[in-house]
């Protein structure tokens, strides 16, 4: 088939709805709506079928169910809404560690999302990272996810992991869900801790603020609240002035874990006001950085990658 790309009156904004039409080509053989739109548009079956139910498509003007038969010289339109896709910005600041045809490493700064929530959302890792590996933006099946495999909160700096393919995508989830993946980080919370340990209390999201997660300790309430398991193990490394830098572990990825977690037991991150933490002359972040990510490599052997501690959180440990 051929196609004849028909652009609406009157251009789009980059998050609104566009309209394009396709004719279906002299010769072809009538066939249903939903397997022709799929071929017109070269997309997925189940896209055409979405687009359908949603009242996005019309032949010859008139909206048509999925298995409406139409042939030759349908002129059939679609109301395509805005990609899910991250817009490319090569520009942004985001430091490549490591990548190769499988997958990217890179080190995000802190203040930067790990990818956008809604379409056209700019500034996230997942744009400077589609801008610079444009096969990121069809990988997964949450293309605004740009092909990462996890996220960080916008304020924690450091090691985010990319796919380039969806096989590597695929193999890389799945570690992620048997939790063999290692995910170290680096804390600095109030108080002076004398000895490692390890939380093991489920997570569920604060039914009074949710900006936030909660600890449920209580059975009861976590089955009530649909809490998720949650695991942090730490490991104290330095203590100064009332606080103490700490190497951190998670088997698992719950929102907002370690932050939960450490101050469920009373030593909240330094800067973090949504948990607690206090403030710190220079800090105007909490204090969390992912400095450690080992991983099986989908082409074979162990990968194990690593982040210094930024300027800024390095400043502030200098302060103390």
């Amino acid at each position: 088939m051929t196609d004849v790309p028909k652009a609406s009156d009157a251009p789009s904004a980059p998050d609104e709805d566009r309209i394009e039409e396709r004719v279906v080509p002299e010769g072809s053989a009538a066939d249903r709506l939903d397997r022709a739109v799929a071929r017109l548009f070269a997309v997925s079956r189940g896209k055409a079928m979405d687009w359908i139910a949603e009242g996005r498509v019309r032949v010859d003007g008139r909206r048509a169910a999925k298995g409406s038969q139409i042939g030759a010289g349908a002129r059939v339109s679609v109301r395509v809404p805005p990609s899910d896709a991250p817009v490319p910005q090569p520009e942004l600041a985001i430091r490549i560690v490591h990548a190769d045809e499988h997958i990217v490493v890179a080190d995000k700064p802190p203040g930067m999302p790990s990818h956008p929530l809604k379409p056209q959302e700019t500034g996230t890792a997942a744009n400077a990272l589609v801008g610079r590996f444009p096969e990121l933006a069809r990988v997964g099946p949450a293309l605004r996810e740009g092909g990462l495999v996890h996220r960080l909160d916008g304020d924690t700096s450091g090691l985010l992991l990319a796919a380039r393919t969806d096989a590597a995508h695929t193999a890389l989830r799945a570690q992620f869900a048997a939790r063999t993946v290692e995910k170290g980080y680096l804390a600095l919370v109030a108080g002076e801790l004398q000895a490692g340990g390890e939380i093991a209390v489920p997570l569920a999201h604060d039914p009074q603020d949710s900006r936030r997660v909660r600890a449920a300790s209580d059975p009861g309430w976590a089955e009530a609240h649909g809490a998720r398991p949650a695991l942090t193990r730490f490991e104290p490394r330095e203590r100064r002035r009332g606080f103490t830098l700490v190497d951190v572990e998670i088997a698992t990825g719950v929102m907002h874990q370690i932050r939960a977690h450490l101050a469920f037991i009373g030593h909240p991150l330094a800067g973090d006001e949504l948990y607690g933490g206090p403030r710190l002359a220079g800090l105007s972040r909490h204090f969390l950085h992912a400095a450690r990510l080992g991983f099986a490599h989908p082409e074979g052997g162990r990968a194990l990658f690593e982040s210094p501690i930024p300027a800024d959180l390095s400043a502030v440990l200098a302060s103390l």
